[in-house]
């Protein structure tokens, strides 16, 4: 198999990744980068993987953000970004001290023991997610902002925080959205001062574009069907897979 052949094969594997993740942030407003990254960057490799997924992830978030402008929860959100942007710098700081296979682990636990206990609450005793007191809910944030300071996946902590904070789905999702606009801002403009982007880089992008349409075409239709409580269980099973992907 020539070169060429096999570089359509892995664009088209990934494609297909795509289209299946950021369906899934469609619906719920998170997660389509850490789910789809181990198997992109497997295809593409890391750096080729993480470019591609940070312009696909900014995209569909800036969609989301200016289609659903109406539901953002301003006060909300202003609290989120308030303490994640405090936790970055440390993170940052951290990411260069300490070994982060081993922290990375640690918190990938605690996001699963999270995930699942909301679960079994939704499913098995059948009663609603926990709210965290105010104090625990921005310690959650501030984790997250040094998360993504460290592996640029705090997402997880803010997810715990504002499943709690912000009821309404579509308040859920386009207030996430525009957190991780912003973050995803910050992440590109990085990489184009650091000459990052390449000839590739667009060829990449221009293959994956009709795989995240489709995503946010079924993403949107399944977010308006899903009921808040199934939307709940939605978000912790991603959560959930989130965490052990984390963790592998």
């Amino acid at each position: 198999r020539s070169s060429g052949e096999k570089n359509m094969l892995e664009l088209i594997l990934s494609g297909i990744v795509v289209l299946i993740t950021h369906a899934l942030e469609a619906v719920t407003g998170f997660g389509c980068t850490v789910l789809a990254l181990p198997f992109v960057t497997a295809l593409l490799g890391m750096t080729r993987g993480i470019l591609l997924l940070t312009i696909l992830a900014w995209i569909l978030a800036l969609y989301i953000v200016i289609k659903n402008i109406k539901h953002i929860a301003w006060k909300e959100l202003a609290v989120i970004l308030l303490f994640v942007l405090m936790g970055l710098p440390f993170g940052i700081y951290l990411f260069n001290i300490i070994d982060a296979a081993v922290i990375k682990k640690i918190l990938a636990s605690f996001i699963i023991v999270s995930a699942a206990i909301q679960l079994i609450k939704l499913l098995v005793l059948k009663t609603d997610r926990t709210v965290l007191p105010r104090w625990a809910g921005y310690m959650l944030l501030f984790a997250g902002g040094i998360v993504h300071g460290m592996f640029s996946s705090g997402g997880p902590f803010v997810v715990l925080y504002a499943s709690g904070a912000i009821k309404d789905k579509s308040q859920f999702r386009a207030s996430l959205c525009v957190l991780w606009s912003t973050l995803n801002t910050i992440i590109i403009v990085t990489y184009i001062l650091k000459g990052r982007f390449s000839m590739q880089s667009f060829i990449d992008l221009g293959a994956a574009i009709p795989f995240l349409i489709g995503g946010i075409i079924i993403g949107e239709a399944l977010h308006h069907k899903v009921n808040a409580r199934t939307f709940s269980i939605i978000v912790f099973s991603m959560l959930l897979a989130t965490g052990i992907i984390m963790i592998l």
